[in-house]
């Protein structure tokens, strides 16, 4: 089944430069698993041992996966995951 993830400005350089990756998974944790297996970089950029980083949302088909199953959501063909960097300043 092919999910949908949007690459956020930033870390398209991590992405050879792709706004989107379709990839085939079952689960939140499987998709980002399967993007981390192209792009390595990006898979670091997301993740720091092992959980998701503080600073990154994540939506699927724009609802937070915090507030549905985090990553064991499962996720079907046509499905979109947004990577959301958090924005802050002073």
């Amino acid at each position: 089944m092919a999910i949908r993830i949007h690459i956020p400005t930033p870390m398209r350089q991590h992405a050879d430069g792709q706004s989107t990756v379709e990839v085939n998974a079952s689960t939140v944790q499987g998709v980002l698993a399967e993007l981390g297996a192209k792009y390595p970089a990006l898979s670091q950029r997301i993740f720091d041992n092992g959980q998701v980083r503080r600073f990154v949302n994540l939506y699927l088909n724009d609802e937070d996966i915090r507030y549905l199953d985090n990553l064991a959501t499962p996720v079907k063909d046509g499905d979109e995951l947004a990577i959301i960097p958090a924005v802050a300043g002073g």
